[in-house]
């Protein structure tokens, strides 16, 4: 395996190699990881996320699987990096961490099978999904502002290329606290599917990013929060929770709420209401299983 970031080096963006505690630039120049000032190992044009995908996060939700994946979009501006902050904007409440594991297209790819899918791939890399989930009452159904709002997809430290995705653990660790813990066993559908079934009708190019699902147990952080996101053979993502310098403007457009469905959606379940409707009824309103 080789692990590629790119980094500021003498003020410009620069693609380094990973070699023990250093990273080598191309003209031989060294910089400590601990000194590196990080960005986004790849600049994509297009980010991808599947909604459900491991077992453990379906049965959270009281659902079940469709029976294919289904996608939402974050903005390219929503991209972070490693040791980026994670802005929760003023006035906003109900930020939540999900830990993920990272597609990332190594070349232009379009109408193949999944047994085709790992020659398009150039690697994988950490993410982390927040949501912004104030906004879901009224962004439900596109997600654009509860996931595509900026800063809320860091991924990172690196690119690994040659990294077998079978029966890898995956945690996400809140000051140093587990809260989420599985293994890419508890997905329903590996990395080379997800690719195949997007490039159906999608054209991915190199550097594009899919997002291939979280496990059980997101749940909201605030400012001032140390989020990680650990993934065997890939390294840790970490990210600091800070306020946002300027409040959400209230001269235009939807104001952040708390309904009942804001609420049990970012507390996972832990909610007062579980006897009137289940989180799931607006993240799916397809496929829930009524109880």
């Amino acid at each position: 395996m080789t692990e590629y970031r790119r980094i500021l080096l003498d003020g410009y963006p620069c693609q380094v190699v990973r070699e023990g505690d250093s990273l080598v630039a191309g003209d031989g120049r060294v910089v400590a990881i601990a000194d590196a000032i990080h960005l986004p190992p790849v600049e994509p044009t297009k980010i991808i996320c599947v909604h459900l995908n491991y077992d453990s996060r379906t049965k959270e939700f009281m659902t079940k699987l469709p029976p294919a994946p289904t996608y939402f979009h974050k903005p390219i501006t929503a991209l972070n990096s490693h040791e980026g902050d994670v802005v929760r904007p003023r006035g906003c409440k109900w930020l939540n961490y999900e830990g993920e594991i990272v597609i990332v297209i190594g070349k232009v790819c379009r109408n193949i099978s999944p047994a085709e899918a790992p020659d398009y791939i150039a690697g994988f890399t950490v993410g982390n999904d927040y949501g912004l989930h104030d906004f879901r009452d009224t962004d439900a159904g596109s997600m654009l502002r509860v996931k595509g709002s900026d800063t809320l997809a860091p991924i990172g430290p690196g690119l690994v290329t040659d990294w077998d995705p079978r029966g890898k653990r995956i945690r996400t660790l809140v000051n140093g606290v587990v809260k989420q813990d599985d293994t890419t066993d508890g997905m329903e559908w590996d990395m080379n599917y997800l690719v195949a079934d997007i490039a159906r009708t999608i054209t991915l190019v190199p550097g594009d990013l899919i997002f291939s699902g979280t496990p059980a147990n997101s749940r909201t952080v605030y400012p001032g929060d140390i989020v990680e996101v650990e993934v065997e053979g890939l390294g840790t993502l970490r990210n600091v929770i800070v306020e946002g310098p300027n409040p959400i403007r209230t001269d235009v457009g939807a104001q952040p709420s708390e309904s009942e469905e804001v609420i049990s959606t970012a507390q996972g379940g832990d909610w007062e209401f579980r006897g009137i409707r289940t989180p799931s009824k607006d993240l799916y309103p397809s496929l829930v299983e009524e109880k």
